[in-house]
């Protein structure tokens, strides 16, 4: 592996907790929390590398169609998450982030992602960004709408004015996308970020994800030539 071609920003679809739960004949519930495990080796794994950015399609803007039993399951989840890992994620440096809207949040889980991303405010080793009712086209239309609230007269909308409008404002660009799974489709995730980034479609359902399949990940990463629209 090349340590000079490290990806900043990587971005992950966890797919495949559900096919996991069901295939071992376990309630949707276990595939869930199972998928919440591999969250931590993953983080330790892009620090290992120096991946600066790593992205979490933690719950989307489609998910609230799923059923509601599932749906408090995985709040639920969440905020253990954030509680039981606070500290050991502190202590490594991570700073954690949210990308999404606050509207029809929990008050609880509202609560305790604000509490993680205030405490971990000043680190700097990591960037967690965990995109929590999140959708990409609902992003764009929010970033559009906070910048015509300062619009000044006729002043015209550009790529730059809405990218310091977006929730990833302060990011880097989306370098590799990671889906597991075995889809083939980005699901309304990060779509004006990975305008150029490199797409990885991996068979492995997530809660079987290791970091081994993350350094694979890099290394097929390094063998592509990105040209960005150039020879």
């Amino acid at each position: 592996m090349k340590k000079g071609d490290i990806p900043s920003h990587v971005a992950v679809i966890m797919d495949g907790n559900r096919r996991w739960a069901k295939n071992k004949s376990l309630p949707r519930s276990e595939g869930h929390r199972r998928g919440a495990e591999v969250i931590e080796p993953l983080m330790d794994a892009a620090m290992d590398l120096g991946i600066k950015v790593v992205s979490l399609y933690a719950f989307s803007t489609e998910n609230w169609m799923r059923p509601r039993t599932e749906i408090a399951s995985l709040w639920k989840l969440l905020d253990y998450f954030f509680k039981a890992k606070i500290d050991v994620i502190t202590s490594k440096g991570v700073r954690i982030k949210h990308s999404g809207l606050d509207a029809m949040l929990p008050a609880s889980t509202y609560e305790t992602i604000a509490r993680a991303v205030d405490a971990t405010r000043h680190n700097r080793r990591l960037i967690l960004n965990f995109c929590v009712n999140y959708g990409g086209q609902q992003e764009i239309v929010h970033a559009v709408n906070s910048w015509l609230e300062t619009r000044k007269g006729g002043e015209k909308i550009s790529t730059g004015k809405l990218e310091r409008n977006l929730f990833t404002a302060e990011l880097p660009p989306v370098d590799l996308m990671i889906r597991t799974g075995g889809e083939c489709r980005i699901s309304n995730f990060l779509i004006w970020q990975i305008a150029y980034a490199e797409l990885l479609f991996m068979d492995v359902l997530w809660p079987d994800f290791s970091p081994r399949h993350f350094y694979k990940s890099i290394y097929d990463y390094q063998q592509r030539e990105r040209r960005f629209g150039g020879i």
